[in-house]
This record gives structure tokens, sequence and C-alpha cells, in this order.
């Protein structure tokens, strides 16, 4: 059997479009929050990808269009995520996120929906990220559990965004749409969504028929002047960890829990709007 037909993963599918083009879609309900079962799932996947010579795109994109995805599981105990195999030796985000940004593979988010916190640090990851302009909202709030973004956000953002908008974007803790996303370089481009599948389909095809040497050999280029050294980004894994011991962070946990964190309620839509009326009353 291949490894799709062998693949049988909980929170997320994956469709073979072509030989060279996957796609993986993330389905985790109520609102796509990133657990210990999605991050077993994307771990068996790249471990396929990093040794497959054929594919040459994966989109990940989402079943639900109001969730990309919503963040990490917050009531999830994280010895859990830390027991799954970690082939790089990082905490197991870190060990996703670093091998998502080196694949031969080339890696498209589709973001339709909210990407906050890790959703948006997993696409940060991925080579390029497209944005439906009406659906789309990115943000990283995690100073407002006052605590560091685990996942590498404050290694990435700088290179996509500059250092005056990463720190914008990590220290304000506020949501942005997909036309300011896209006007700072947090995504390559917002695509009106009545046309969003049908551009990101046409641009993956078009790559998925190249050479696969030459998009690999690109992507290395690439990436040895743009991404920081491998060990750089369990610093900010241990930053957050540290903080999620702290009482700051419980309290704010405990708020957002009592107010519906991780159900489809006002708070996950509004969270990057909201959680500073909330933990700053």
């Amino acid at each position: 059997m291949t490894f799709p037909e062998q693949f049988q993963p909980q929170h997320l599918k994956l469709t073979v479009e072509s030989p060279a083009f996957w796609r993986v879609t993330f389905d985790n309900p109520p609102v796509n929050v990133i657990g210990p079962a999605m991050m077993s799932d994307l771990k068996t996947l790249l471990t396929e990808l990093e040794s497959n010579d054929t594919v040459n795109v994966v989109v990940f994109d989402s079943a639900d269009p109001d969730f990309f995805l919503a963040h990490y599981d917050l009531a999830a105990d994280p010895a859990d995520a830390e027991a799954l195999p970690s082939p790089t030796g990082y905490p197991a985000w870190v060990d996703i996120t670093v091998r998502i940004s080196k694949l031969a593979a080339v890696t498209i988010s589709a973001i339709r929906g909210i990407a906050r916190g890790a959703g948006s640090e997993f696409a940060l990851a991925t080579d390029m990220r497209f944005a439906s302009l009406e659906k789309a909202v990115l943000g990283q709030m995690e100073v407002g559990f006052a605590a560091v973004a685990g996942g590498g956000a404050g290694g990435r953002l700088p290179a996509l965004v500059g250092r005056g908008r990463a720190f914008e974007i990590l220290l304000g803790g506020n949501d942005y749409d997909g036309a300011t996303a896209e006007k700072y370089g947090y995504v390559n481009r917002a695509i009106p969504d009545a046309g969003f599948e049908t551009f990101v389909n046409d641009y993956a095809t078009r790559v998925a028929g190249w050479n696969h040497q030459a998009l690999a050999e690109i992507k290395s280029f690439v990436n040895k002047y743009t991404r920081l050294p491998d060990a750089e980004f369990p610093l900010h894994s241990d930053a957050f960890w540290g903080a999620a011991g702290r009482p700051e962070f419980q309290r704010t946990a405990a708020l957002l829990f009592a107010k519906g964190l991780q159900e489809r309620s006002p708070i996950e839509y509004h969270l990057g709007d909201d959680i500073a009326a909330i933990v700053q009353p």
C-alpha cells in the first residue's frame, strides 16, 4: 500500500490531487485547535514527505471556512505532545515547524479563516501564505497571556514584515485582516474569496509541474539566506512553557475558558481584539 492509502489521520485529511500535488485539510472541530493528536498526524506526514522525491507541492487548508488553525490546544496535557517522536530532538511544536520549513516540497498555507498563535506560527513556517481577502485573520496574541510566542514567530516574522512591524504584531497581540496582512508581508497576497480556491489551486498545480530537484535547490538557497539556525527555535518554546507555569498565564487562560475559549464562541472569533479588555479590565 502507498502512504496515502495507509495514512489514517484523526484531525486532518490528505488528498492526492496528483502524484506531485498533495492537499492537507485541517479538520478538528469545533475551531481547529492544535492538539497532540493533530501534531501526531503532522509528524507522520512530515516523516513521509522528508523522504519523498515525487511530491513537489503541499497545500494546507481547512475544512472550516471560519478557522484555519485557531491556536494551540490549551486544554491538552503538554506531556502528551512531548511524548511524540521528535527526530530533531526539539520540543514537540518546534520539531514540527522546523521540519516543515526544511522540506524539499514547496509548502503553501491557504488561509481562509482565523490563524492565531500556533496557527499563525504554522503558516509562518510554510514557504508561502495566501489569504482570503475577506475571511483571513492572522495574529499572535501570546503577549495577552504574559508569554512569548513559543513556535518561532519572533524569529520568522522580522524577515517577512520587518523589525518594526514584527514588534507591532507581537507586542500588540491584535488581529490582522487579509488586506493588512498582505500590506505588511505577513502573507504573500490576499485574494478575493470568490477566486481564492481557484488561485491557490492554479498556482500549486503550476509549481507541481516543475522539476523536483530544481525546486529543492531553489528552496535550499532561499532558506540559507533567510532562515535562523534551527537551534534558535527551542529557545522560544522554552520561554513560552516557562510563562505557562506562571500565575499570570493561568489566570488569563481561566478567564478566557470561562468566556468560551476553544468553543465556537465570540471570544474565538475576536480574541485578538478582545483579549486586552479581558486581561486589562
